[in-house]
């Protein structure tokens, strides 16, 4: 006779067993909700858009208040791997400007086609504009870097190091609007629309020019041997705000130093093109340039209030200063960093993300902050468990942001000006995710050898057995911070789903903030003697390793690594200098020689080394220190298993160095080495299909090695 187990041991059994045991995940299934980005939002209408990625259908998607009923504006239904990027609305939201093709993350060839699909003739990378009431897409001219006027008719944009104009409409092809030495860009209308201030890159230096029209000289702003850029105009449109920097030249500096880099703020009068100095930074090494994202983030807004970025306190924080000059205002004090910053339409309010809170936690999520332009009173709009990112308002005065959690996809957010709470829009797009499948990762830190205080997530999936096998996850950049949650970047939300994926699987995963990264702090994301410098950001790979050894749901003998981009240098640095830490390890297009042109992080050995040779430099010790701290060099310690993934279009790191680093491990012989090579492929997984074939090899490859059957590979 059949006994039926009662509802209370089924549950007990279920509780015992691996999350894998429990669910049918695959990698894909974690992939499969739409990834929005590029939000964007009208400044006079209660509009907004955004770019949509739905397993590889990348879509613009709008919507209009009060009901913001998402609705698709685009025909693109397949997965031929062409992003949309530069999002924009027109002031008034009649139309969508966006740019289709390209790979504009990369490190070069960003507006060359992308041809991961194959197709006999590639995609072109053009400007493309599409009213928002529907009707189809129009391409208006091939180039990159639109900018719709203030009056909504036409769109300038750049091509062949030149500015160039075009009706929105594309009533009219394109034309050239002047012809200027050098390399410009960097466009921005005044207020009126009327003139047009932009950067004339001249290599050594670069001016500030403002061009009015086809009868009129340009006007060149306070012409110097300087480096100056981002110009920002004044309400009245009668004046300039502009970083300026030293221009090339003077003696070779030390490379293995760390120096401080002098920057200032200018203000001009337009007419005239006089300019005098605002603010210059102080001269140390935290009053450098911001290098986060959007750098200085500089912007003229209202109340005669000038806000930028600054790391002088430590933190990537908001400052204002009267525009007559004076003492810099700290608008954003505390612990915490600013990031995609915007300017509210009135020009009275900065919106951010931040990792700021009282949230336990919080310094490893993004929320929403608003402070005022002149005021120390910032304000987490929203606060809790969840992160949110890139926050917008439209004219009407609805905040619009990206939201999720650890266990759910991002979605779009509305929140109209008197609501206490956010809509999200398109939750029916993720369909029956598996939300309860995923776990909650831990805010976990350690410390390194030398003191250095390291962070991450641990992901530690239920039931299983009591020793796991366990991968470290290592992010590329390096100035990147992986959350508690899902990532507002597409290629770390690709890792986030990777890691959950790994915990369904049984595993263990550490998602590692090492030195370099940022959310932490500037002496955590400028330490000393890092990267090619001493790869001093390795002794907390070492420290994660021995952490986790101690950790009582942790398998010693089968600790894993894996990592894209810097990732994948520190990947196959670790299984280089210590295999016997790391029994297996995946490297997906990593940095392995930093002595070679073009590494991707060299770029200050190898400008010393075009210098004058005999002038004397460190350049010597430079190179000897920048060839130890490359995994090539370890090349003779190195006995894990490893698979390496390459693109072999790859725009950030180039493809050699993956090349070269196998016939190196082929040389020495004795390395299990197995290898994915994605045809016309970027760094960035441009085909969604790429993207899940290579972290499903990747998973594989440790299920083979370090997994709950694999034969025991360790070098113990």
């Amino acid at each position: 006779m059949r006994r039926r187990l009662s509802c209370a041991l089924l549950l007990l059994l279920s509780a015992a067993l691996p999350v894998c045991a429990q669910t049918s995940i695959t990698y894909a299934r974690l992939r499969s909700a739409p990834f929005p980005n590029e939000l964007t939002a009208a400044t006079q209408a209660d509009r907004i858009a955004w770019a949509s990625n739905d397993r590889g259908k990348r879509n613009i998607l709008v919507a209009e208040g009060p009901s913001f009923t998402p609705r698709v504006l685009t025909p693109y239904d397949i997965d031929d791997g062409q992003e949309l990027t530069s999002v924009q609305l027109s002031t008034r939201g009649d139309h969508v400007v966006y740019v289709r093709g390209g790979d504009f993350s990369s490190n070069f060839d960003d507006a060359l086609p992308v041809n991961p699909a194959g197709m006999p003739t590639p995609t072109r990378v053009q400007i493309w504009s599409v009213p928002f009431a529907g009707g189809a897409p129009k391409a208006l001219a091939e180039g990159e870097n639109p900018v719709i006027s203030p009056r909504g008719d036409v769109v300038v944009f750049e091509r062949d190091r030149q500015l160039w104009r075009v009706p929105i409409d594309g009533a009219t092809p394109a034309e050239r609007l002047f012809t200027a030495r050098g390399d410009n860009g960097g466009a921005v209308f005044s207020p009126d629309g009327s003139r047009l201030a932009f950067v004339s890159n001249r290599g050594d230096h670069a001016f500030i020019g403002v061009y009015t029209d086809a009868n009129t000289p340009m006007m060149w702003i306070a012409p110097s041997t300087n480096r100056d850029g981002t110009p920002r105009w004044s309400p009245d449109g009668t004046r300039l705000v502009f970083t300026r920097r030293p221009g090339a030249g003077g003696a070779p500096q030390p490379v293995l130093e760390q120096r401080h880099q002098p920057w200032a703020l200018y203000t001009a009068a337009v007419a005239t093109g006089d300019a005098r100095e605002l603010w210059r930074a102080p001269t140390t090494l935290r009053g450098s340039p911001p290098s986060t994202e959007g750098g200085v983030n500089l912007h003229w807004a209202a109340k005669g209030r000038i806000v930028f970025l600054s790391y002088v306190d430590g933190w990537p924080h908001l400052y204002s200063i009267e525009e007559s000059g004076g003492e810099p205002l700290l608008l954003t004090p505390g612990s915490g960093m600013a990031e995609y910053i915007t300017l509210t339409p009135d020009g009275t309010a900065l919106l951010f993300c931040g990792n700021m809170g009282s949230t336990p936690g919080d310094m490893d999520r993004r929320h929403v902050v608003r402070v005022p332009v002149d005021r120390a009173t910032p304000e987490i709009v929203t606060p809790g468990t969840g992160l949110e990112w890139t926050p917008v308002q439209t004219g009407a005065g609805t905040l619009a942001y990206i939201a999720a959690t650890a266990q759910r996809p991002p979605l779009v957010a509305v929140r109209a000006p008197a609501a206490r709470s956010a809509t999200l829009l398109n939750e029916g797009a993720i369909g029956a995710y598996p939300t309860s499948a995923l776990v909650v990762p831990q805010s976990v830190s350690f410390r390194a050898s030398d003191g250095m205080t390291v962070y991450g997530q641990l992901f530690v999936p239920a039931g299983g057995p009591a020793r796991k096998p366990t991968v470290v996850f290592v992010h590329g950049g390096p100035p990147r911070q992986m959350l508690a949650g899902w990532h507002y970047s597409d290629y770390y939300s690709a890792t986030y789903a990777m890691n959950q994926y790994l915990a369904t699987k049984g595993y263990v995963v550490l998602a590692l903030n090492y030195r370099l990264g940022i959310g932490y702090g500037y002496e955590f994301h400028r330490p000393p003697r890092a990267g090619a410098q001493g790869a001093s950001e390795y002794l907390d790979v070492v420290a994660a390793a021995d952490w986790l050894t101690q950790r009582p749901e942790v398998d010693p003998a089968r600790i894993g690594i894996y990592g894209g981009s810097y990732g994948g240098f520190l990947t196959a640095l670790a299984l280089g200098r210590d295999s016997k830490r790391f029994a297996a390890g995946v490297d997906i297009h990593g940095v392995h020689d930093f002595t070679t042109p073009n590494s991707g992080a060299g770029n200050a050995l190898a400008a010393a080394m075009a210098g004058n040779r005999f002038e004397p430099t460190d350049r010597e010790e430079a190179a000897k220190v920048a060839w130890e701290s490359s995994p090539v060099a370890h090349v003779k310690t190195w006995s894990s298993p490893v698979l390496l993934i390459h693109g072999d279009d790859d725009r950030n790191v180039r493809f050699s160095q993956t090349t070269d680093l196998v016939q190196r491990l082929r040389a020495k012989g004795d390395v299990m080495m197995e290898e994915l090579v994605i045809p016309d492929d970027t760094h960035h997984w441009m085909r969604f299909a790429n993207g899940i074939r290579v972290y499903e090899a990747a998973a594989a490859f440790f299920d083979r090695t370090i997994g709950a059957g694999a034969r025991r590979t360790t070098n113990r």
